[in-house]
């Protein structure tokens, strides 16, 4: 046991004269280590936070600035217009202290740091005017007018040097609150192709109604809540889409991330869960260090890095009505689950991360370790894929106290949760349902073998496949895909492996053994954890997945030919899904709003009047099939870029419909709108960081992908 294990540590006798006290120097050793490795942490973060905090100038700048008003104080020039004076008019000027050359000297400081800052708001404030502009995005790939190649340059240069994670967050500009004319307006031409004349007049008059008499109330609350709060929509939306539901979140919300499509850099078990642990570790660190750099389109255009805080050491937590995210700092452990058995895992010793050698050796005794399940510990975790009411009334009955509480806070304030499968998945090109079974073990697995609370639980197989199922309330799919891009290229780049498959490096076997979590769980709890686990595999077994790998052409051809990809791919689900029902419907494809602060999602309908014009062109075989599509394609990419630039339909009328709800206001309009079911629901997630992998150098190294579950019934996904 690992107490046991550092027991030894300390020891003492009673003697008849004292007593007498036996240090192990090992402990010792590791004790101090670790003080000095938080007291740098600390540091570095603090210096961090610092230049973080002055950007885009830096510490050094307040020197010179200071300097600059000390020398122009010698050469008899006062620049600032008299105010020096009154500030060392009003600092004391009887006190032995503050003599008349300190007073001075004081005074020019307090000055020169005020002009500082001064400058430092101005500055931002300039970049976050300069950021507001999105006209870039408008103009046609590949052409790029002169005001805006100016607008590029004003942007670099007010965008500082070497920025860190979170240094442009406070010169983000605040999501605007579109209009209403305009939003009624884009949503009636959305719902156009979906609705006969009747239907369609019915809506107009709904809509028209609300404008008239009630939309005006509900905006000016919406644009007070947009001046006092950095985002209008991303709590309520949080806090409402997500955590208020009362529904599993196993399939209908949980989304999944798959490893590498055609490499497998081990097939041992314990050696690729070890490496990809101690990637994401090192990803992490800098993470809390606020070292990684900015994601910026156009390598320029920063986003909104808000959701990355949340990535590790959170728990998404039951509530009878709703649940909360718990975040917590500096977890030093993560749980481990395999063969219905828990085990808590350290990842630190002596002040350091656990090498990767070290995590496999620690991997390899859970794998090894052959005892049984405790009465209930075999399907617990499927509490967390059932109904949300029932798990968190069992949670306060039955994990309150006790050994049961003990356990349970280990598994939510580890760093994340891992899985050590006993089943192989992934690719097989010899098997045609491989990619399929992969899928839906990642998505929900056997129901009770991955905590669907955790910010992510990590599964690894026994021929060496992971994969990541991530709980949705605390981030977009983006978020979490820029964290696999960076471990899949440490484990497989920089780590890497023995001739034998092993993590490189040698094996410390005297770290303490895993320790496993205890628990005295009830008949009538197990009855619980049943009926969840029932349910939840309700959900699984009537999830239908295939995956089909396309290899004729990709993205390239589709850009030479002057075509968005992503309006590509959206014309040819709308094709498929007439082609394969009879009918069009409402179509949900999510666009990121992270360019402005604390940004996640939009909403494109993907279903215009112009897609269904090019579908019955093609399935009519008319000529004019190839400038339909020109025109259906140019309409979803603008329609994509006002979702990206704050202009979208939906998350401003969910608001309207919020705030409707807090007045007390009926309205059978946004009633209606907000109960519109998404039958087709498409969401994609391009790599972000091409600088860690060449593609074309290596195109074997390309990921899988990921998904979400259907909306659906009818879902063509």
């Amino acid at each position: 046991m690992a107490e046991a294990h550092q027991a030894v540590g300390f020891q003492f006798t009673v003697r008849p004269d004292g007593v007498d006290f036996k240090l192990s120097q090992e402990v010792i050793k590791n004790i101090y280590l670790s003080g000095v490795t938080a007291w740098k942490k600390r540091a570095i973060q603090f210096k961090n936070g610092v230049l973080a905090g002055v950007y885009p100038a830096s510490p050094s700048s307040w020197l010179i600035v200071v300097i600059a008003m000390m020398s122009s104080l010698y050469i008899r020039i006062d620049p600032s217009l008299g105010m020096i004076d009154a500030i060392k008019d009003n600092l004391p000027q009887r006190s032995e202290i503050f003599k008349y050359s300190t007073r001075v000297v004081l005074s020019a400081i307090l000055f020169a740091t005020g002009l500082w800052l001064f400058l430092i708001y101005l500055l931002r404030y300039t970049l976050k005017v300069l950021l507001s502009y999105h006209g870039w995005i408008f103009e046609s790939h590949g052409k790029m007018s002169t005001s805006t190649k100016v607008w590029l340059s004003l942007v670099k240069m007010f965008s500082g040097r070497r920025p860190l994670l979170y240094s442009f967050q406070a010169s983000l500009p605040r999501l605007p609150v579109p209009s209403v004319d305009d939003t009624i307006h884009r949503y009636l031409e959305s719902v156009r192709p979906l609705l006969d004349n009747d239907q369609y007049n019915q809506m107009e008059i709904l809509a028209n109604d609300f404008r008239d008499f009630k939309a005006a109330q509900l905006q000016r609350y919406l644009i007070l809540k947009s001046w006092w709060a950095t985002n209008y929509v991303s709590d309520w939306w949080e806090e409402y889409i997500y955590l208020r539901g009362r529904s599993p979140i196993m399939v209908n919300s949980n989304f999944y991330i798959m490893d590498l499509l055609y490499m497998t850099p081990t097939h041992r078990q314990a050696a690729r869960a070890g490496n990809v642990v101690h990637a994401m570790l090192q990803y992490r660190r800098k993470l809390e260090r606020g070292e990684h750099a900015p994601l910026r389109a156009l390598g320029t255009v920063p986003m909104c890095s808000t959701q990355m805080e949340r990535m590790f050491n959170t728990t998404r937590i039951p509530g009878i009505e709703t649940d909360i995210v718990q975040h917590l700092t500096d977890r030093k452990h993560l749980v481990v689950y395999h063969k219905g058995r828990f085990f808590q895992v350290w990842l630190y010793t002596g002040g350091r991360h656990l090498l990767p050698s070290e995590l496999e050796t620690q991997f390899q005794r859970i794998l090894n370790d052959t005892s049984e399940p405790q009465p209930g510990e075999l399907k617990l975790a499927a509490l967390t894929a059932g109904n949300r009411v029932p798990w968190a009334r069992a949670r306060i009955k039955y994990f309150s106290q006790g050994v049961n509480k003990v356990s349970l806070d280990a598994i939510e304030s580890a760093a994340f949760f891992l899985t050590l499968d006993d089943e192989p998945q992934g690719y097989d090109p010899a098997k045609t349902n491989s990619l399929d079974s992969y899928a839906k073990s990642l998505l929900h697995g056997k129901c009770y073998n991955r905590w669907f609370d955790k910010s992510f639980t990590l599964i690894s197989y026994p021929n060496g496949k992971i994969g990541i199922n991530a709980e949705h309330s605390w981030a977009d799919a983006p978020i979490v895909g820029h964290m696999w891009e960076y471990v899949l290229a440490t484990d497989c780049f920089h780590l890497g492996y023995t001739e034998e498959g092993h993590c490189k490096g040698d094996v410390n076997k005297g770290l303490p053994l895993p320790t496993r979590l205890q628990w005295q769980i009830p008949k009538e709890c197990q009855e619980v954890i049943e009926t969840s686990y029932l349910s939840a595999k309700q959900i699984a077994d009537d999830v239908d997945f295939h995956g089909y790998l396309f290899t004729d052409f990709g993205k390239g051809l589709i850009k030479k030919c002057r075509t968005s990809p992503d309006a590509f791919i959206q014309l040819a689900l709308q094709l498929a899904q007439f082609r394969d029902q009879g009918v069009f419907c409402l179509t949900y494809e999510s666009s990121m709003t992270r360019m402005f602060r604390d940004g996640r999602t939009e909403t494109v309908r993907s279903c215009t009047s112009e897609a269904v014009a090019f579908v019955r062109a093609m399935e009519d075989a008319d000529a004019t099939r190839l400038a339909l599509f020109r025109k259906a394609a140019d309409k979803h990419q603008n329609m994509y870029r006002l979702a990206m630039t704050g202009s979208g339909i939906d998350r401003h009328l969910f608001c309207l419909y919020i705030v409707s709800k807090y007045l007390g206001v009926d309205s059978p309009f946004l009633k209606k709108v907000l109960s519109e079911p998404w039958k087709l629901s498409t969401s994609q997630t391009p790599q972000q960081q091409l600088n860690l992998v060449d593609i074309n150098k290596f195109p074997k190294y390309v990921g899988a992908g990921g998904g979400f579950g259907p909306v659906s019934k009818s879902l063509l996904f």
